[in-house]
């Protein structure tokens, strides 16, 4: 596909996109600005208005939509002869990509074999509440992340915002990750390997880049993962009951039970996962009416909340959430 000229980025001689592609996909389906800025995934900007960038799979790409149309361009490293690695877990090769594994990429993180118009009719016709704010918000859907790169982000969310867990997100990845492009004069990095955050100074490093409390809980985390489960043990979890990976990943330094859900949903294939805050649980106590005790969110109400939406929503209860 050819591309309108608004879509070039100026300055980019490094990493000139090889060209514009698209696939078929209806805004019902998918929402670029709805689904890239609520805070499911911290990597991707608004590089100029209606146009994404960001990093998918050790890549750069920019994302626009255009009617039914999804338009899509992947910039090329700068070291183009880096030998292939595996990246933890999930293999993402850094070899040149075809037409058909650009489009597969896509395919995959934003779930687009997902049929969402039919879920919402399911969702409106079981809640009335659902339906009345659905149309305001068309095409929201669940990411499907890299397991890595979801858990360390929302180990990050702990009492914390989406601009700065944003660029915490990006000061770990500049400091800890590998330089992939520069775009705009902007340098932009993979998120970090598990390998890179193993290092007997990650945490002091992490320290100095203002992660506070949370860098023992990454540098632990990442140390409790290469020890024990290893990253494609992580990425296993995906076939494991949903159950067990929660019990998994709540094993782990700064993991409790709504980090854990959110990985579970955005990245491991927990559709029925239902990530409870304070919101969600005043929502539900408010609107919803489920009366459950206590003047806080205690694990018991957590579990009853969850329990109440999938009941209400069914088997992808997560996704509803999510809207």
């Amino acid at each position: 596909g050819c591309s309108p000229a608004s879509m070039k980025l100026r300055d980019a001689p490094s990493s000139c996109p090889s060209l514009w592609r698209w696939l078929p996909c209806p805004p019902a389906e998918l929402r670029l600005d709805l689904v890239l800025s609520s805070g499911q995934s911290f990597r991707w900007w608004e590089s100029s208005p209606g146009a994404w960038t960001g990093v998918l799979g050790g890549r750069v790409w920019t994302l626009r939509q255009d009617g039914d149309r999804l338009w899509y361009t992947v910039y090329g490293e700068e070291d183009e002869h880096e030998e292939e690695e595996e990246r933890d877990g999930c293999p993402a090769k850094t070899a040149k990509l075809n037409a058909a594994e650009t489009e597969q990429i896509l395919r995959d993180y934003f779930q687009l074999d997902v049929g969402l118009s039919a879920l919402y009719h399911a969702w409106g016709a079981a809640d009335p509440l659902f339906r009345k704010v659905a149309n305001d918000f068309p095409g929201v859907r669940v990411l499907r992340q890299d397991p890595v790169e979801c858990l360390f982000s929302f180990i990050c969310t702990s009492n914390n915002h989406i601009s700065r867990i944003t660029a915490m997100i990006e000061r770990l990845c500049q400091a800890f990750g590998r330089r992939l492009c520069c775009l705009d004069s902007r340098p932009f990095h993979a998120f970090p390997s598990l390998s890179a955050l193993t290092g007997a100074d990650a945490e002091a490093r992490l320290r100095a880049l203002g992660f506070g409390y949370r860098a023992k809980f990454v540098s632990g985390s990442a140390r409790a993962i290469a020890e024990g489960l290893g990253p494609e043990g992580l990425c296993q979890l995906r076939s494991a009951p949903y159950a067990e990976a929660r019990r998994v990943l709540c094993a782990l330094p700064g993991v409790g039970a709504k980090v854990a859900d959110c990985v579970c949903l955005l990245s491991l294939d927990k559709a029925e996962a239902v990530p409870v805050d304070t919101h969600v649980w005043q929502i539900a106590r408010q609107r919803y009416g489920v009366a459950l005790g206590g003047k806080s969110l205690t694990p018991r109400a957590y579990q009853e909340i969850g329990d109440f939406f999938r009941e209400l929503w069914g088997p992808r209860a997560g996704w509803a959430q999510a809207v």
